[in-house]
């Protein structure tokens, strides 16, 4: 699917996270950051410098683009795979970097082994270890945990913690929220266009709508009557209130202090920040029924 004014830059040592429905666009914004499609309106500028095809081949030599499908030559072995891509990119010391790559990922006991014997997760290791290969200052990342286990997903995950403390700017699509809420420094939500942009606890602030979670120790319905003297909507389920207010911020500290007054044992005290899964399901809710009216 074709993306439409989608505009969003990548800091070093950040990590972007971008999320959305299939078809949503996330793959051709990465084709093109990559350089492997040309964008029919605006550019692609990396350090300044806007990516052409007069500055390709240069440019390209910064990025590290691990694609949805890993793309093995089959009949190669991993080593085999990784040494033509060492070549490609002119390294000065190829083998010292296949070998160095082979044991980032664990991979020197399959360096024999040819593409087509390899199980899906382990070809997405290979896959990874062949972005990284050049020790690029870009890294572009399409499910980069996809097919893997979830020890491996974690050994990823910690690469990629390292290489932004390293300063590398990193482009990451996923369908896994949980992991872009754990890993990005931002995320941007993306439906045929850009729907949002911002940290992930900022993104969860525009669905709290003032709400705070109090838990108390006992029922918290019996706390009721004291939360709706301050004017404020309230619900309770088992030892949590979770109350609206309309000046959230002046408000609590006194209704605190109310509760304590009235007997309550209080044990938190924490604005609602909903989950990203939350955030992102409205999102993309809201502009699909905005487009559905457009049509």
């Amino acid at each position: 699917m074709a993306v439409d004014d989608v505009t969003f830059d990548v800091a070093r040592s950040e990590i972007l996270a971008l999320v959305g429905p299939n078809g949503a666009g996330k793959t051709t914004a990465m084709r093109m950051l990559a350089g492997l499609i040309a964008p029919t309106e605006g550019s692609v500028d990396i350090d300044g410098v806007a990516l052409t095809q007069a500055t390709g081949s240069l440019l390209r030599q910064r990025i590290g683009f691990l694609t949805e499908a890993p793309g093995l030559w089959d009949r190669l072995t991993v080593r085999e795979n990784l040494r033509i891509y060492a070549g490609l990119y002119a390294l000065a010391g190829p083998e010292r970097a296949v070998d160095r790559v082979l044991d980032t990922f664990d991979l020197a006991d399959a360096a024999s082994s040819r593409g087509a014997e390899l199980s899906k997760g382990m070809r997405q290791k290979v896959a990874l270890a062949r972005a990284l290969l050049h020790d690029p200052t870009i890294l572009l990342l399409d499910e980069p945990t996809s097919g893997l286990d979830p020890e491996i997903a974690n050994s990823v995950r910690r690469l990629l913690d390292e290489r932004r403390a390293e300063g590398c700017a990193i482009v990451v699509s996923t369908h896994n929220l949980d992991e872009a809420e754990r890993l990005a420094d931002r995320v941007a939500v993306l439906q045929g266009r850009l729907l949002a942009l911002d940290r992930p606890a900022a993104l969860g602030r525009r669905l709290t709508a003032g709400r705070t979670i109090v838990r108390v120790g006992g029922e918290a319905a019996a706390h009721l009557p004291t939360v709706l003297a301050f004017d404020a909507g309230a619900s309770a389920q088992g030892s949590t209130l979770v109350v609206t207010m309309p000046h959230a911020g002046g408000s609590v500290p006194a209704l605190v202090r109310a509760l304590v007054s009235a007997g309550a044992d209080v044990l938190e005290v924490r604005p609602e920040v909903p989950a990203l899964e939350d955030v992102y399901l409205h999102l993309v809710r809201d502009d699909s029924a905005r487009g559905d009216v457009r049509g």
